[in-house]
């Protein structure tokens, strides 16, 4: 039960979830998120550390960058069912709609000055 609930936590906080709807998207580095939901780095961090240890959310380090991608449920089948049927919800919200709409004028480059 103590995964499940962990998974439940992980997903049920706006910007969190708002996190695994980018991550649908495209790869994401820190700074793309932090730019897209207009929190603070260690805000975005502290996020993703609780949907990596829930095993929602991956990360890869490449080159400068680390990249950020959603896992493909193998650790948790809570995770599975649930970034499965994620890819369907919240498809008419609104503010997820506009967050989607804004993801391909976000790009790091232009973003994380290395």
């Amino acid at each position: 039960m103590k995964d499940f609930i962990k998974v439940m936590k992980a997903l049920s906080e706006p910007n969190r979830v708002k996190i695994v709807k980018m991550l649908q998207q495209k790869l994401m580095c820190v700074c793309e998120m932090q730019a897209a939901l207009g929190i603070t780095q260690p805000s975005v961090s502290k996020h993703l550390k609780i949907l990596e240890d829930a095993g929602l959310v991956d990360s890869k380090k490449d080159g400068l960058w680390v990249n950020y991608d959603l896992t493909n449920g193998a650790v948790s089948p809570y995770a599975a069912a649930l970034l499965g049927n994620l890819r369907h919800w919240l498809e008419q919200d609104r503010e997820i709609g506009e967050l989607v709409e804004e993801l391909p004028n976000i790009r790091r480059e232009n973003i994380c000055k290395k």
